[in-house]
């Protein structure tokens, strides 16, 4: 019998939308239905390549925007390998930010293209679901620890926001994240849920091209 492949869930959207404590919810709902499902997220600090993004983000070094472009994209490509075989032997991943978040700050912060932007990451995994978060700048300002790393800045998360929205494509449903935790759950629970179904006998796609892997 052949194993049914799980699905690649992509949580976006910008700092403090909540993305964390959604994608861990979803993953412990999933799993009490009986649906295997794991947390992954980008950028993965605990990578040899994480280990120098997280220095960078917390200020601790300063680098070349270029440079951390192609950082954030390798520490993607550290997992791809895993990833990959972790969806086809049946488990879903549910992500804490994607590509798009290193398209997308990137474009904000040095005003590139988001065509140079995405190329990197061509040819990772393609997300079959990415539920972008969206959430208003009170809000926002009103998380805990807000403004403690280096992208936390109203104007640049603005940015953020616009070039996020100019990466949609028909993978993307978007959510409000002003709402209530259980609320934003509920909706991202029925969406996930009808993603995994839909996609268990198809390819995994490629990102940023048609072909399947």
């Amino acid at each position: 019998m052949t194993t049914k492949r799980g699905a690649l869930l992509v949580l976006e959207g910008c700092d403090r939308a909540g993305k964390s404590t959604q994608v861990q919810k979803l993953v412990t709902e999933l799993n009490a239905r009986g649906i295997s499902a794991e947390v992954r997220r980008f950028p993965d600090r605990t990578t040899e390549v994480g280990k120098i993004i997280d220095k960078y983000l917390s200020r601790v070094v300063d680098l070349p925007p270029e440079t951390v472009h192609l950082l954030f994209s390798s520490n993607r490509w550290e997992k791809y390998t895993e990833m990959r075989k972790t969806i086809l032997s049946g488990t879903t991943l549910v992500v804490d930010r994607y590509a798009a978040s290193g398209a997308a700050y990137t474009a904000a912060t040095t005003g590139k293209d988001l065509s140079w932007c995405k190329e990197p990451d061509r040819g990772l995994a393609k997300p079959d679901l990415v539920a972008l978060l969206e959430i208003s700048e009170d809000v926002q300002a009103s998380r805990a620890n807000w403004g403690s790393e280096r992208f936390e800045r109203s104007e640049l998360q603005q940015k953020v926001s616009s070039s996020l929205h100019q990466l949609m494509d028909e993978s993307w449903v978007t959510v409000d994240a002003n709402d209530d935790i259980d609320k934003v759950h509920a909706k991202l629970l029925a969406l996930a849920l009808s993603a995994i179904e839909m996609v268990k006998d198809k390819p995994l796609g490629e990102l940023y091209d048609s072909k399947p892997l």
